[in-house]
């Protein structure tokens, strides 16, 4: 009926033609262009400051509270906790069928169990703060340098940069990454203080009172109302150095005479200190590109954006705005999504020329050259049909989506050659072309729709799986499924008609002859012939050959999902716990330097404290950490990486000593930061030592695995505090509190915070803390450091209060998993697959004995695939259903059902 309808209807079948073209072209433009499919991050991180609280402190005061609200979220799936000295982090992971849609609700249940908790923190814990933006991608990552400037010049410069592209249309966010931080340093000398009779907190108390922004009303005049803005607050660091100090009651009380500072001429505070703007010390972070001191741009594209627009948008307002810069400041791209999209849109098309010039060579040889057409024009507009309904449903084109037309290609074709060939054979049998075509489409429409529904049901499982595997490759399905019920839509409408048009008559002579007694298709047929006479021996040698093949099979490299082809990797710096970012930056220069002599390498973007932006979905960004860095090396293209690693992982072997450096290639897919996660787990208190102890045996295990590298535990290393044991009864006769002799040693290294100043729209801390000799005496000689009671002008040394200054061990990071204390073996696989590596260590991580109440779990690649996998069988039911029922439909019959699955498994020879 639908071909008959077609055919008598060719006028508006044709006019069809035209509007698939047309509407198939303009779609495949319209179409998002992405790198990666969206996929949900089910991550949320929870993160609460406890200043001057040890770790142990922070996790059971903390920690351990915002664990206990999060556990009564319904969706909750597993929590994870990093709590370090003065910070909380706790990491919490939702269940796996809850997608885009429905998380925002979670986010906001999780930010109601937060709150309800505040009021429990111990006091001086800080407002937990909730960050679950971790789907957002910065596609678009800038490094600009300034040969001859200031990082502060710098600094003004990108920010007029990130202002003016985050105007770019398709931009949707636009932030800086690297600046630095600038603060106004108030260095005063203690003992010059102590001379003058003052005290630092009366400093402090000046800048304070001074800097604040005051309501002094508003007044009536007649019939205006004027509002009162008294000057006085800093307009320039000068102002905070010509600052008058007043002395306090306090001040006052403790000298002999009662009058300080007696004269007339008034203090200010830069005849006691000096006032100096600067950047903070030591620094958060820093950020290099090809070894010059850089700051980074990221910019993200607004959500189903086309990306390649957004990226053709950016860089020709990029060329206005350096066009302007002044000589010395340079704009350097780190990575560039639209270039990868761009690539893999131009390698798609590649492909699909390739393919229907190789379905027009292999149809034209048998066939000639018409039905070559017949079948190549079907398969041209089955793809631009495809692209009208993924813009009608909105599917983007991406890695995906692109895969799936290109595993789609081949069969694409299948409904076309069926049909068109069986219109041919009729034709040569000397029947009627309209008959011989309605015949042909009659006769095979439902098989071949059976057969097409089968083909994308094979697909379901992927499609229906909740996992993050399952939604990342969701569009294989989709894509699939239009692609293939689109061709068989055009093998029962166009290629009938195109048939009756286009095939050539029979021959003088040939019509009614048989189209299949050619000598090719008797030598098949003895083939054949043979093949069933001595059945037994073909189907005996073809288990055997299946019997083989599940042998080779245990050769094959298995991997979760398989390396990206970006032309890019990145080395990961682990310095030992409590390294300083100076020296961890240093020693990264070495590296940098080896990395830019290679000619395998285009750029290298160091970011030292802190991992870059989430420039590539698949792949977590480190959080603040001084002791990591991270490397983000180009290449000229994706071929080069393997000679890079090759020369690379050698020399970082024997020149960088006492620092892990891993070498990553870049992922696709809902990759695993550490593949390999052997997770020791103990009851909520745990003995730390033990879980350590515990950790330490399977390290050991991976270090004397030729297989395994980059070998750590997420607990790090033990690390020694400076502890000024406090001496009650002295401190408590000169009035000197635990609080006081902490004021004094923040104040004599890092500096107190007392203020902010207001340049513009930046808002500046102003620090008051001793000078940069008294700074290195006390860090020489902390028992010397001068501690002022609070209210006193007088000082007195730390070991007066204090019985000694130990040093002691301490462990840096406490993990917990599921609310319990853990320790964490964590890896990767060297020259092998993190599937070989596990089966090869398992038996001995099974083999260390377990303290009652500890267990081990296996996370990581392993975790991540039996997820998947369970992911799978949601969907595997109803696909097996919906296909055996088509096929015993078609058949009416089981015999043939059971042959179809008996032949199923051969499939791994080939058939």
């Amino acid at each position: 009926m639908l071909t008959e309808t077609a055919i008598e209807k060719r006028t508006v079948t044709y006019f069809a033609v035209l509007l698939l073209v047309v509407g198939g072209i303009w779609s495949f433009f319209a179409l998002g262009q992405l790198e990666d499919p969206e996929f949900t991050v089910k991550t949320a991180l929870v993160a609460t400051a406890y200043p001057g609280a040890s770790p142990r402190e922070v996790e059971l005061e903390v920690t351990d509270r915002i664990e206990k609200a999060i556990q009564e979220l319904p969706q909750l799936k597993h929590t994870y906790s990093t709590t370090t000295a003065g910070l909380s982090v706790v990491k919490v992971d939702i269940q796996d069928q809850y997608w885009a849609d429905e998380l925002p609700q979670v986010w906001d249940e999780l930010r109601s169990k937060i709150r309800d908790i505040e009021a429990e923190l111990p006091p001086g814990a800080e407002t937990p703060v909730v960050t679950d933006d971790f789907n957002f991608v910065y596609g678009f990552v800038l490094a600009v340098t300034g040969d001859g400037f200031t990082p502060e010049e710098l600094d003004d410069h990108v920010d007029h940069l990130r202002k003016e592209l985050a105007l770019v249309p398709g931009v949707s966010r636009a932030d800086q990454w690297g600046e630095p931080d600038r603060v106004v340093y108030v260095d005063v000398s203690e003992s010059q203080l102590a001379e003058l009779g003052l005290s630092a907190e009366t400093v402090a108390s000046a800048l304070r009172a001074q800097n604040m922004v005051v309501d002094a009303g508003r007044i009536d005049l007649q019939d205006r109302r004027f509002r009162i803005a008294p000057t006085g607050a800093f307009e320039s660091p000068e102002d905070i150095a010509n600052l008058v100090i007043r002395p306090s009651a306090m001040d006052y009380l403790h000298t002999a005479d009662g009058f300080p500072n007696a004269g007339d001429e008034l203090l200010r505070l830069r005849d006691i200190g000096t006032v100096r703007t600067g950047l903070l010390e030591p620094p958060l972070w820093e950020m290099r590109y090809d070894g010059t001191p850089a700051q980074g741009i990221a910019l993200a594209n607004v959500a189903g954006g086309n990306v390649v627009d957004t990226g053709r948008a950016i860089d020709a307002r990029l060329r206005e705005l350096v066009a302007d810069l002044p000589i010395g400041i340079e704009v350097h791209k780190v990575s560039w999504q639209s270039d990868e999209v761009s690539a893999a849109i131009g390698g798609f098309l590649v492909s699909l020329a390739q393919a229907v010039a190789i379905v027009l060579l292999v149809i034209t040889i048998p066939m000639g050259w018409r039905m070559g057409v017949i079948i190549g024009s079907g398969l041209l507009l089955t793809i631009l049909g495809t692209f009208m309904v993924m813009s009608i449903v909105g599917i983007d084109l991406q890695r995906m989506s692109l895969g799936a037309l290109v595993i789609a290609l081949g069969m694409m074709v299948d409904n076309s050659i069926v049909i068109a060939d069986g219109i041919a054979v009729r034709i040569q049998r000397g029947i009627d072309r309209k008959r011989a075509a309605i015949e042909s489409a009659s006769s095979t429409a439902w098989p071949l729709l059976g057969a097409t529904v089968v083909a994308v049901m094979a697909f379901y499982p992927v499609y229906a799986s909740p996992a993050n595997a399952g939604e990342y490759c969701r569009t294989l399905f989709s894509v699939v499924a239009i692609a293939l019920l689109l061709s068989w839509l055009i093998a029962m409408t166009i290629t009938p008609l195109q048939c009756i048009d286009m095939l050539p008559e029979p021959k003088d002579g040939a019509e009614g002859e048989d189209p299949f007694g050619s000598a090719f298709y008797q030598r098949f047929r003895g083939a054949l012939t043979g093949a069933i006479r001595f059945r037994w021996l073909f189907i005996g040698s073809a288990v055997a050959l299946l019997a083989a093949s599940v042998v080779a099979f245990g050769g094959v490299r298995q991997m979760f999902f398989p390396d990206s082809s970006r032309a890019q990797i990145m080395l990961d710096y682990w310095a030992p716990e409590g390294t300083r970012i100076q020296t961890v930056s240093q020693e990264m220069q070495s590296i940098e330097a080896r990395l830019l002599e290679s000619p395998y390498v285009k750029s290298v973007t160091t970011f030292v404290g802190e991992g870059p932006p989430r420039f590539y979905l698949p792949v977590d960004p480190q959080g603040a950490n001084p002791t990591y860095g991270q490397f983000i090396v180009n290449t000229p293209s994706y071929q080069e990486i393997a000679p890079l690693i090759a020369e690379l992982e050698p020399w970082l072997r024997d020149n960088v000593q006492g620092a892990m450096v891993r070498v990553r290639k870049y992922g696709v897919g809902p990759a695993e930061t550490w593949p390999f996660e052997a997770r020791f787990s103990g009851p909520a208190e745990a003995d730390i030592g033990t879980l350590r102890s515990l950790a330490a045996q399977g390290v050991a295990i991976l270090a004397d695995d030729s297989m395994a590298t980059d070998v750590r535990t997420d607990t790090r290393e033990r690390v020694r505090r400076l502890v000024p044991e406090y001496h009650d009864e002295n401190a408590q006769r000169a009035g000197v509190s635990r609080e006081d002799i902490a004021r004094s040693t923040k104040r004599a290294f890092d500096g107190a915070l007392v203020g902010l100043y207001r340049e513009r729209d930046d808002l500046y801390p102003i620090l008051v803390r001793q000078t940069s000799e008294e700074r290195r005496r006390a860090a020489a000689d902390l028992e010397q450091l001068q501690v002022q009671p609070a209210g006193s002008t007088e000082t007195l040394p730390l070991a007066a209060v204090t019985r000694a200054v130990e040093l002691e061990w301490e462990d840096p990071i406490i993990v917990r998993w599921d609310r319990r204390r853990a320790a964490t073996v964590q890896g990767a696989a060297y020259g092998t697959t993190f599937p070989a590596l596990r089966a090869k260590v398992l038996a001995q991580f099974d083999a260390i004995p377990l303290p009652p109440g500890y267990q081990l779990f296996w996370d990581g690649e392993y975790y991540s695939t039996v997820q998947a996998q369970a992911g799978l069988i949601r969907g595997i039911v109803p696909a097996v259903v919906i296909i055996l029922f088509i096929i015993v439909a078609l058949f009416n019959a089981y015999r043939p059902l059971f042959i179809i699955l008996l032949t199923i498994p051969f499939v791994m020879i080939g058939v």
